[in-house]
């Protein structure tokens, strides 16, 4: 076993006892664990989906402390403003102007987990300064610049309310590795266990369940680059991949066909070029997390719906139905496209 092979076997065993250690808080989401888990250590953002109360701030809250660094959440409002992610000010004890660095500033590099909570609320100036942020992992203020380069940005959005919301743009969504649904847990024991047992009554308490520090937060960039450069696509593998990237482009030509829609004119624009590069980084991880050195057709199906469901866009009179549409668009292409 050479240095690189012993370097993966070990930290494969660290991310597996991650999720084991961060579902000691939070129960009923396995799914959703696996694939934050993938996001952390393919280095993407996440965009949540979720009713209220679901959780998501909770196992946010969970993964940063487990991986250590400095986790920050905003809540969007029709009244922010971009200036108020970099700095805020105040009149001091006594009774003088001052400036603070903002949630996106104080902790410097120590920064490891952003989340913005309701991102479609905030206005469309403040979506721009985050994709600029998600995309270069940096911001200018106070003449000079701030580089967050272990952070990664978590969004999700308000499904109830549609006053005052601001859809976010389609090129914020593409920097979204992923788009992850959290739903509310079905099996009987587990709503009993939400609703009776008091332990999940106390956030603070339950977080102290989970051990802190367990991975070094500062060290996932590297083993991401290691786990990218070791997992091997064979060409089978690659034409696969293509023809999953395609389809989302023209699925006529792949005999996609979904009831009640007309396909000709569903598609406005597929995924895009850095979409297809980031279902390769979440694949990669899956095969490593599964103890492999190579990806399978398996790898890409199992992120396929969260990693390109996003990033592909509808017809207006679709948008409307775009949950249904998605699943069923997702659903018919790895129907229809034979694994190799």
């Amino acid at each position: 076993m050479n240095r690189n092979d012993a370097l993966l076997q070990d930290w494969r065993t660290r991310a597996l006892a991650l999720e084991a250690e961060i579902k000691k808080a939070v129960i009923g989401q396995d799914r959703v664990i696996h694939h934050l888990n993938i996001a952390v250590f393919a280095r993407g953002h996440v965009l949540l989906e979720g009713d209220v109360g679901v959780g998501k701030t909770t196992v946010l809250r969970a993964f940063a402390r487990a991986i250590g660094g400095a986790f920050e959440r905003v809540e969007g409002t029709v009244d922010l403003m971009p200036n108020d992610l970099i700095y805020y000010t105040y009149i001091n004890e006594e009774g003088k102007p001052r400036v603070d660095p903002g949630p996106l500033l104080k902790h410097g590099d120590a920064l490891s987990i952003f989340f913005f909570n309701e991102i479609n609320r905030a206005r469309p100036q403040v979506h721009s300064l985050l994709l600029r942020v998600m995309a270069e992992r940096s911001a200018s203020a106070f003449n000079r610049e701030y580089r967050f380069p272990h952070m990664i940005v978590f969004a999700d959005r308000n499904r109830v309310e549609k006053d005052e919301t601001f859809e976010i743009s389609a090129a914020a969504r593409d920097r979204f590795s992923m788009e992850v649904l959290i739903e509310t847990p079905t099996d009987i024991v587990t709503k009993k266990a939400l609703m009776f047992d008091t332990a999940y009554h106390d956030v603070e308490h339950l977080l102290e369940r989970v051990a802190p520090d367990m991975i070094p937060y500062i060290e996932l960039n590297g083993i991401g680059a290691t786990i990218q450069d070791s997992i091997k696509a064979s060409e089978t593998l690659q034409k696969y991949a293509m023809d999953l990237w395609q389809a989302t482009r023209t699925p006529t030509d792949y005999g996609v066909n979904i009831s009640g829609v007309n396909m000709k004119e569903l598609i406005q624009a597929g995924a895009s070029p850095r979409g297809m590069s980031l279902l390769m980084r979440a694949a990669r991880v899956k095969a490593w997390l599964e103890g492999r050195e190579y990806l399978t057709p398996e790898d890409l199906q199992a992120i396929y719906h969260e990693t390109m469901a996003h990033r592909v866009f509808f017809s207006p009179i679709y948008e409307m139905r775009r949950g249904d549409v998605a699943r069923a668009l997702m659903g018919q292409i790895l129907q229809k496209i034979a694994a190799p």
